[in-house]
């Protein structure tokens, strides 16, 4: 465990980022997909599905009674009695890996294959040897004694900001954790664990019980829980995220020799590999020689005066067209 828990820098609610952290984790033949179409057949045709992962602007709680959650009911004993991993969230760019890891570490080949309230016939998770080391040595912690030890963790933390967007202006660091601003996002994970379908909230006290539900009926059991969360926020909020936990595709599509889908699926994983090495890279050096280039260039031809000029005037009229904007406004609300 790391001595320093600070640094956990945002990362983007995207499959191809998610399928690539839990990756270098050491997580096998698991990926995520992006669930665009609100219904049960979209989860279903990804089977097998551990669960999912759901993104939505934060609203504070308009109520200060923490007896009881907004929807379902807290499940007080489940983590003790049933080995369910639940971490409380205890820094707050971190809720994106602890909702991942809330559905990967309830559904590893350590768990037992009934704790999920199925026959067995379930896919379990290989989580690999660096998070059974974690999960083994957290067993037994209270929820946030685990969300420090997940803070605290080097190679979750590493592995986690390796995948955040190169910038050098930006020291996410410095933010203090406990203030939340009005465009704060927060990540939730969802899955089956004994039976029951819960919602594994860092920012709750407890894991949330949704009722009866095994990884078969998920699919359909999920979606009115989804919905009902959705119908908090306005009719016009549409920033939502859904992403299903799930068995490697490219997997599937040997087994039942679909070569389309083959085909298709290494595609994916191709552009998915582009994209994150474009998220690594610091583009300010390459920017810069660019600039440079376009410079000498405008000497070169005698016309660099003429264009510094052009857009000092050009960023003058967006000035005053600016001002006069505000100054309607105000003579609006007076």
């Amino acid at each position: 465990m790391a001595e320093d828990a600070a640094g956990w820098s945002t990362i983007e609610s995207d499959e191809g980022v998610f399928t690539a952290l839990i990756e270098q984790l050491g997580v096998q033949d698991v990926q995520f997909e992006e669930i665009i179409s609100l219904d049960a057949e979209s989860i279903r045709a990804l089977s097998p599905v551990y669960g999912v992962i759901f993104l939505f602007k934060y609203l504070s709680p308009t109520s200060t009674d923490r007896s009881k959650p907004q929807d379902g009911t807290y499940d007080t004993q489940t983590v003790e009695d049933d080995g369910l991993f639940f971490a409380a969230q205890t820094i707050q760019n971190a809720c994106g890996t602890q909702a991942i890891l809330s559905v990967i570490l309830n559904n590893d080949t350590t768990s037992n294959p009934s704790s999920s309230g199925g026959d067995g016939s379930h896919d379990r998770i290989k989580i690999g040897p660096s998070l059974s080391e974690f999960k083994e040595f957290t067993t037994g912690f209270p929820s946030d004694l685990r969300g420090e030890a997940l803070s605290n963790s080097q190679m979750i933390r590493e592995t986690h900001n390796s995948f955040a967007r190169s910038s050098p202006f930006a020291d996410e660091t410095q933010k203090d954790p406990t203030q939340l601003s009005d465009e704060v996002y927060h990540f939730i994970g969802y899955t089956t664990h004994h039976g029951k379908l819960f919602e594994l909230d860092g920012l709750q006290p407890y894991p949330i019980s949704h009722g009866y539900c095994t990884p078969e009926s998920f699919p359909e059991k999920i979606i009115p829980v989804l919905q009902r969360r959705i119908e908090r926020y306005p009719a016009d909020e549409v920033r939502f995220n859904l992403m299903a936990v799930c068995g490697d595709l490219r997997k599937k599509a040997e087994l039942f020799g679909d070569d389309s889908m083959l085909e298709r699926e290494k595609r994916k994983r191709k552009a998915w590999e582009w994209e994150n090495s474009l998220r690594r890279h610091n583009f300010v050096g390459f920017t810069g020689e660019v600039l440079k280039g376009v410079v000498a260039e405008m000497i070169k031809k005698g016309k660099y005066e003429g264009w510094v000029k052009e857009a000092e005037d050009s960023t003058r009229k967006k000035l005053e067209q600016r001002r006069s904007r505000g100054l309607a406004e105000e003579q609006l609300q007076e």
